[in-house]
């Protein structure tokens, strides 16, 4: 649909659809992180880690059902990366959140899909969003009394790890095995890999009921339900309106911060979280289909 055409009924429902499931996907992922970071005194960040992936994995190998044969020897190589990766993502981001604000630490986190799109683009108008994300990153790190550097390290870790799950998510969601089937057995992998990891340092706490309960509904809130919505959304908005709207994930994750852990955010913490979040929106907005 142009600007020169009318706006119909089904098309304005349609969009607001969407617009609800991305505001409800982000929230359910940032405000999972919250509830996983409530476990953290009791398994550590590693052992929430390995029950959110290997509950999503279950959950997604349950809707996905993926088949095993078939496969050629290269797609199973693009898996076991992507496996690697969202093992990585995931455990590094966890780290950081435990040694920093849940927003500042996903503020961090979001500056590798952003890179990645500036370094996508290659415009001088991106010099300008560029600029603004800096300013962000540098207000916020000086808002930030005792910045834990070990934090900011793993949140960067976590980044180019995003950058890298977008990059091979586009080439399995291009596959003909399909991005769901692909996804699950990748998650599935990733939280085989960090298990021993998790059980280190979680043990036996890692079977605790509540402990187990909450561990799963992280898995779910942060992992099932926002792809699942992502995917709805899609469909019913255009890539470049779904890139824009998803820049809100460090203020959704501050809030969740605030809400979940009474994590209070200065005002200059808040609008360095802003500039971020001004630079994705205008080199999604900006940029060529």
């Amino acid at each position: 649909m142009t600007l020169s055409e009318p706006t119909t009924g089904p098309d304005v429902r349609r969009g607001l659809q969407g617009v609800g499931l991305i505001v409800a996907g982000v929230s359910s992922l940032q405000f999972g992180a919250g509830l996983a970071a409530t476990l953290f005194p009791q398994v550590g960040p590693l052992g929430v880690v390995t029950l959110r992936l290997l509950a999503a994995g279950v959950a997604l190998l349950i809707a996905g059902r993926p088949r095993i044969k078939g496969r050629s020897a290269a797609a199973w190589r693009t898996l076991l990366i992507f496996g690697v990766i969202t093992a990585c993502m995931n455990a590094s981001l966890y780290v950081a959140i435990e040694r920093l604000p849940l927003g500042a630490a996903i503020t961090f986190e979001f500056l590798g899909p952003l890179t990645l799109a500036l370094a996508l683009s290659r415009r001088w108008l991106d010099v300008l969003w560029a600029a603004f994300a800096g300013a962000g990153v540098l207000l916020l790190a000086e808002g930030m009394h005792d910045l834990d550097l070990v934090g900011v390290a793993f949140a960067l870790v976590a980044a180019a790890c995003w950058a890298g799950y977008i990059v091979l998510n586009r080439r399995l969601g291009g596959a003909a095995s399909g991005g769901v089937a692909d996804l699950a057995l990748a998650v599935a992998f990733a939280g085989v890999l960090v298990a021993p990891l998790g059980l280190v340092q979680g043990g036996a706490q890692l079977l605790n009921p509540h402990v187990l309960v909450l561990g799963v509904l992280v898995g779910v809130l942060s992992s099932a339900v926002p792809y699942s919505f992502d995917l709805l959304a899609l469909r019913r908005l255009s890539a470049r309106v779904f890139g824009v709207l998803c820049s809100v994930h460090p203020a959704v994750a501050a809030l969740a911060g605030l809400v979940v852990l009474g994590q209070h955010l200065s005002v200059t913490q808040w609008l360095a979280i802003g500039l971020v979040i001004a630079a994705s929106a205008g080199v999604t907005l900006t940029a060529r289909s």
